[in-house]
């Protein structure tokens, strides 16, 4: 979990999903309005949609678009009928990678992931392949000055999570996977609306990689993350604090 939630919390503090927030926004739009079309828009009787508006929440999405993102789904959304994909496979190095997708077009997002692996000195695997080294989790994160450590422990824990790290940038509250939605009122009803929340993956095994290892995975992982049909992507890279702000920094 260390690896995923320290490389997620570094690009938050650096910027780098300010920098793309138009795009993140538009992924979050997407899966907000695919869980209003499948299973209705009220989510205290939606658990999908209860936790895409919990995520987009938690990545500052106006609730606006939220509510403009709902309305789409419950009007039928004609025209557009998107697909859950996994992907997984190796980038370079022997990283383990896990690709998200919502797609309209499965023959077109798997040849476009396909290929970002293959220029990228990756390859694609089977369904199964990497997933053995990653657990599912539900994340929530704070900023460090919105509680003092052993606070946020003692809350997050009575809220029903299963563990919290803290350091001088970022409180990281984890939960099993059902309790998120449980953990997320409770803490936002405390604390407010976090940074960043929602369901992640966290490798159970690392790759330890130096800094052109690093660099060479992070290209790749832009590449996939700059594809409109992916959601998320997540690496079991584990490489120092310092070289990852570097790199994050160019």
């Amino acid at each position: 979990m260390a690896g995923h939630s320290k490389w997620a919390n570094i690009k938050h503090k650096k910027g780098k999903a300010d920098a793309a927030r138009a795009k993140v926004f538009s992924k979050l739009g997407r899966e907000i309005t695919v869980a209003a079309k499948m299973g209705g828009g009220d989510p205290d009787m939606n658990p999908r949609l209860r936790l895409a508006i919990a995520t987009a929440k938690g990545q500052s999405m106006p609730k606006d678009a939220i509510e403009r993102a709902v309305a789409k789904g419950v009007g039928g959304n004609e025209g557009e009928d998107y697909e859950e994909m996994r992907y997984e496979g190796y980038g370079p190095g022997g990283v383990a990678i896990i690709v998200e997708c919502l797609t309209d077009n499965k023959n077109r997002t798997a040849g476009e992931v396909r290929s970002s692996f293959t220029k990228h000195g990756g390859n694609l695997g089977e369904t199964g392949s990497v997933g053995f080294m990653f657990d599912r989790i539900g994340e929530i994160v704070y900023p460090a000055d919105k509680a003092a450590e052993d606070e946020m422990f003692e809350a997050a824990v009575e809220a029903g999570a299963e563990n919290v790290e803290s350091d001088s940038d970022f409180h990281t509250i984890t939960t099993a996977p059902d309790d998120f939605g449980a953990v997320f009122d409770v803490l936002s009803a405390k604390y407010g609306e976090p940074e960043r929340s929602g369901l992640a993956w966290a490798a159970n095994v690392m790759s330890p990689q130096d800094e052109e290892g690093a660099a060479t995975i992070l290209k790749l992982v832009d590449v996939l993350e700059d594809n409109d049909d992916v959601q998320t992507v997540t690496t079991n890279m584990d490489v120092d604090d310092a070289v990852m702000e570097k790199l994050l920094s160019d």
